[in-house]
């Protein structure tokens, strides 16, 4: 099954239940040569999911020492799916290895390399 490395809205019981149909049990994990900022997100539908208008987002530097701590969780392919669908506009989902050895999937600024 695939991992999936959450920083943000994914964390929330309320947007699990609405995006998967279930309540995901995940392990601390920190994603590696990643920084953390805000973006304003503009989708209304997005912003009554989460709660809020400003969510985190990350954007690679290639920095060791740079870290994001979050919470990785075993999804399915479908589940996958549906958080491709639940993410915005300006997001990009992309496999990095985390600072445990995992390989997991992760939310990133669409607008980076």
């Amino acid at each position: 099954m695939p991992l999936l490395f959450s920083y943000g809205t994914l964390q929330q019981r309320a947007v699990q239940m609405s995006t998967f149909g279930r309540l995901l049990e995940g392990k601390p994990d920190e994603l590696v040569g990643f920084v953390q900022s805000l973006r304003r997100v503009e989708d209304p539908q997005f912003a009554a999911a989460s709660g809020r208008t400003d969510h985190a987002i990350v954007t690679f530097n290639g920095r060791n020492d740079s870290r994001v701590k979050g919470m990785v969780f075993e999804v399915s392919e479908g589940e996958l799916a549906a958080a491709d669908r639940y993410e915005p506009a300006g997001y990009r989902r992309v496999s990095t290895v985390l600072a445990s050895g995992k390989q997991a999937w992760v939310y990133t600024d669409a607008g980076s390399s």
